[in-house]
């Protein structure tokens, strides 16, 4: 099944990939790999999400604003592949981020809606390492933030 019927079975639409807000680009190919930078939960209208998971956040908001980070990583890959994502060989990793509470340690469950995205979006090839790491803060006051590495062909 095709990336394209996939994203619509899920009523998923590619967002605008967001641009850069300070001195770095949203992604660098090397090769046949892309690194994707650290991705916020944006919306259509802005920060959908900010807080501190444990505190102001939820685990499961925070789960949702990790989706919508993931979903802005495809939104980079995306613009990235020429808007070809059956390029995609393999999510080979994700980086995340979650701004939390100290003592709080349920980062892998939120970071997984991200991880079950890419599984959902794109297969086998979507199943990847990844990091899972509380910070005491993020750009802009959001709970989440979340990078990708990724090899196309």
């Amino acid at each position: 099944m095709s990336v394209a019927t996939r994203l619509t079975q899920m009523g998923l639409e590619i967002p605008m990939p967001v641009a850069p807000v300070a001195n770095y680009v949203p992604f660098v190919q090397s090769g046949n790999l892309i690194s994707i930078s650290g991705q916020i939960p944006m919306g259509a209208d802005g920060l959908d999400y900010q807080g501190k998971v444990g505190d102001d956040v939820s685990v499961e908001e925070a789960r949702a604003a990790a989706r919508l980070c993931a979903l802005n990583i495809i939104a980079q890959l995306n613009a990235a592949t020429g808007g070809n994502l059956e390029r995609v060989n393999r999510i080979v990793k994700l980086g995340g981020f979650v701004n939390c509470v100290d003592g709080f340690t349920e980062q892998p469950q939120v970071i997984n809606a991200a991880s079950d995205l890419m599984v959902d979006i794109f297969g086998e090839n979507g199943r990847h390492s990844r990091s899972a790491v509380g910070v005491n803060a993020l750009p802009l006051g959001v709970p989440v933030e979340i990078d990708a590495l990724v090899e196309i062909d």
